[in-house]
């Protein structure tokens, strides 16, 4: 099963370091992600080759999870952590830091 696969790696991996590449079908990343983690897709952005990144993340952002999701519909792990936290929309337009 491909969620237990995942949470074995995710739950090893400190915060904010590159994961092992783990690829399955989207869907089954995302139940997997949904179901171990309580993470569900918040951003998502078209990469120059052709790959949808996307970042999940829990309500609270207590842990976050990207993905990338090749056009055939393969998607693999690429990062994942701890703490995400949004930039305030206000912050971000006049490159204030924070």
């Amino acid at each position: 099963m491909v969620h237990v696969g995942v949470a074995a790696i995710l739950l090893t991996v400190p915060a904010v370091q590159p994961v092992e590449m783990v690829c399955a079908e989207r869907e089954a990343l995302l139940t997997s992600l949904s179901r171990e983690f309580k993470e569900a897709p918040k951003e998502l952005g078209l990469a120059n080759n052709g790959s949808v990144v996307e970042l999940l993340t829990t309500r609270d952002g207590k842990t976050w999870t990207m993905l990338m999701t090749r056009p055939d519909g393969t998607a693999c792990v690429i990062a994942a952590g701890e703490a995400w936290d949004s930039i305030p929309a206000q912050m971000a337009a006049t490159g204030d830091p924070m």
